[in-house]
Parts: C-alpha cells; sequence; structure tokens
C-alpha cells in the first residue's frame, strides 16, 4: 500500500476514491464541472505560451540522486511573512471560487487542515471574515483599483478581521484574447443566465445536485459579487463590475507600493515580479515578501516561466525580502526545485482549484498531501534532512535555463 493510499483509507472525507496526482484532479475536475467553470479554471491568455512554459520549464531541471544516504526524518517546515507553515506550500489566491457552494471556505479549512497559509483574493466569493473565521493564517489580496481612498478602506477590513498579511497583485492585464475562447461568465445569475447555461449544468447532475442541495438546507442562492470589495454586510460588485472599476484606475507607481507598505499595520507581499530591476526596487518600497509570477500565464503571454525568472532575482535581492515562487507548481518534486532555486516556499493555483472540482475541501486536502509526499520523496532521493538544505548543487541546471530580465 502506497503512502497517499494509506492516507486516503484514514481519511473521513473520502466520498470519492482518492486521487495521486494533481493531473488526476484535473481529469476529474473536468469530468464534474459544467464547461464554463472548467474552462475558468484552466484558461490563459492568448496561446498559452505562458502557462505551457511554467509547467515545462521543470522538468528540464535535473535532479542528481544519491543512492545511499537517505535520512530518516525530514523536516519541511517553514514560515512565511511570520506565519509557521508545516511545509512550504500555500494557497495562491484566485477570484470567484464558486466551484462548490462554500468556495474559499472550502480551501481555507482544507489549508488549515494541512497546517499551511490561505491567500484569499480581493475578487472572491466568500467575505474575508469568514475566510479568516476557517483559517486565521490568512492573507488579503489586494489590486490597485478605485485609489487610495478605496484601497485603504479594503486595507483597514483585512487588519480589522485579522488578516496576517496582504498580497498586492501587480501582474494582471485580463486579456480576453483567447484561443481557445474565453468562459462564459454571466454579469449575474438570473434567470436568463440560468436558461443560458442549463445546456452545460443538465450533464453535470452531480453539480447541479450540490448546489441545489445547499439552496434548500442553507437558503444560500449562488452569485458572482465580490464582497470584499466593499464595507462589511454591503453588496459587492459583480465580477464585471469590478473590472470595471480596476480598468478606469490609473496604474499603481512605486510610490503607491511605499504607501500600501506605510499604510498597512503588516507584513506585505509584491506578486508579479519576474525582472530584477523590479524586484531590487520593491525592496526599496519595503516589501517583506516578493512572488516571482506572471499570473499563472494570465498576463502577457510570452512571459518566461516563473521558475526561469527565479534564481537571478533570489541573487539579486540577497536576503533582505522573503521570495516566493508562483506559477507552474504540479508535483511535490516541482516544490523541491523551486526551493533548490532560492524560493522559500511556493503557492499554488490551478492545483488545488482542481481538487476543489473534483471533490471540495477534500479534494484540496489531497492536493495538497500529494505536494507533501513528493517533496519527501526528493529529499529521501537527494539525501537531505531538511528542506533548507536543497541548493542548486543537488540539480542539473541547463546553461540556457534561466533568464535575467531587467538586469
Amino acid at each position: 500500500m502506497s503512502r497517499l493510499t494509506a492516507i486516503a483509507e484514514a481519511n473521513p472525507w473520502r466520498r470519492n476514491p482518492w486521487f495521486e496526482s494533481v493531473a488526476e484532479a484535473q481529469r476529474r475536475a473536468k469530468k464534474k464541472l459544467p464547461r464554463s467553470v472548467y474552462m475558468a479554471l484552466v484558461a490563459g491568455s492568448e496561446q498559452g505560451v505562458t502557462i505551457d512554459d511554467n509547467t515545462a520549464a521543470f522538468a528540464e531541471l535535473g535532479p542528481k540522486p544519491h543512492v545511499i544516504g537517505a535520512k530518516a526524518e525530514r523536516d519541511m517546515a517553514t514560515s512565511v511573512m511570520g506565519q509557521p507553515i508545516s511545509m512550504p506550500v500555500m494557497i495562491s489566491p484566485t477570484g470567484v471560487q464558486a466551484v462548490t457552494p462554500d468556495g474559499e471556505v472550502d480551501v481555507a479549512r482544507a489549508a488549515a487542515a494541512r497546517g499551511t497559509a490561505m491567500g484569499l483574493s480581493s475578487f472572491a466569493s466568500k467575505p474575508i471574515e469568514e475566510v479568516i473565521a476557517a483559517n486565521p493564517q490568512t492573507f488579503f489580496q489586494v489590486y490597485w483599483l478605485g485609489g487610495k481612498e478605496r484601497v485603504l478602506e479594503r486595507l483597514e477590513r483585512a487588519k480589522a478581521a485579522g488578516a496576517a498579511g496582504v498580497i498586492l497583485t501587480t501582474d494582471w492585464s485580463f486579456s480576453m484574447g483567447r484561443d481557445w475562447g474565453s468562459p462564459s461568465i454571466p454579469e449575474k445569475l438570473d434567470a436568463k443566465a440560468m436558461l443560458t447555461l442549463a445546456p452545460e449544468i443538465v450533464v453535470r447532475p452531480r453539480w447541479a445536485a450540490q448546489w441545489a442541495r445547499d439552496v434548500v438546507v442553507n437558503k444560500r442562492f449562488p452569485d458572482l459579487t465580490t464582497p470584499n470589495l466593499v464595507a462589511q454586510g454591503e453588496m459587492g460588485p459583480t465580477f464585471f463590475g469590478a473590472y470595471g472599476e480596476w480598468m478606469g484606475t490609473p496604474p499603481a507607481t512605486w510610490e503607491d507600493i511605499a504607501w500600501v507598505v506605510e499604510n498597512f499595520d503588516g507584513p506585505v507581499m509584491l506578486k508579479g515580479i519576474t525582472r530584477i530591476d523590479d524586484a531590487r526596487r520593491a525592496v526599496d518600497a519595503g516589501v517583506t515578501a516578493i512572488s516571482v509570477s506572471n499570473h499563472g500565464g494570465n498576463n502577457l503571454d510570452g512571459t518566461p516561466a516563473s521558475i526561469r525568472c527565479l534564481a537571478p532575482i533570489v541573487d539579486a535581492v540577497d536576503g533582505q525580502v522573503e521570495v516566493l515562487l508562483d506559477g507552474g507548481i504540479r508535483r511535490g518534486s516541482d516544490v523541491a526545485k523551486a526551493l533548490a532555486l532560492g524560493a522559500r516556499a511556493v503557492m499554488i493555483g490551478r492545483a488545488y482549484l482542481w481538487g476543489l472540482g473534483a471533490n471540495g475541501q477534500a479534494g484540496v486536502e489531497n492536493v495538497l498531501d500529494i505536494l507533501r509526499s513528493g517533496l519527501d520523496s526528493s529529499l529521501i532521493g537527494l539525501s537531505k534532512s531538511s528542506i533548507s538544505e536543497l541548493s542548486r548543487e543537488d540539480y542539473v541546471i541547463p546553461d540556457d535555463f534561466m533568464r535575467r530580465l531587467g538586469e
């Protein structure tokens, strides 16, 4: 019996057979979810060149395994912006997780159950207060929209709710030019929208029954509003309403980044760094951490894979800020490679969303278990007793692998 199978047998949430790879989670999510919902979890900008490179680049890094000397005990614990976590994997903020009725709360519970932190999007479908109640180690993600007054209101609400910190996201241009077509996202879930989506929903009876049960039992009707962009208890704008506000707001400057740091009483991560010069400016702005990220391929298509940009940025900031990686993580061995190139931890997006689509909270826990097990296997094969021992010397790195943007 494999380690994952043993975990599955002991898992009290187990309803569907336990899956043993993120790829299988994706297959099950595709089978279970309506097409528009599934496409929202996989689609990226234009041709998807960056999406493909985000995952393919990891395969270019080859481990140098030991055959003797594996350590009996292996430590995977670390911390991110002052929050201790059981392994170097945390939840990246993604918008409108209405894949299950509890959405972001399901994800937060799963992360808490596995001892790690949650990133909550400004475009989330659940209020920050509910998510923090499920996982106190929640970082609130902020977009620069609405100007300083509106941003400050959101920062104050996050602090009052008990957020562990904020993630300021800047790497998003929201391209609608997807070669495979953009998913159909209705402005609101009214009768017209439900009629339009009915052909997709009727062929996914398990998913439809899940939502129908929630309406009957909990008297909650699904919507696509964004409750974290307004004061607590107010009706948030729709996704497209929020997008319109973002489009109408002048882009943030480096002075604005420093202003956020000054006006939030807690750690701030700047997400979306791929250039060395931007990383150095982030240090000057006073942030606690940066995430090397291309928004999962949802920013400018053709941007190099995040992992290609990581090591040069780590070298450039030289320990002045924490550096995380976001983009393309599908296996625990990917996590090990990111750590070896200098990341403190990684953030996952599509991987946990597929787990959520496949099996709700239990599916997210399943994905986190897969990544932990794969990371542990890498530590065994490389004869390491701790993730802190991983280094570039443990991998074959092609001469042309890294991208030194803005050097």
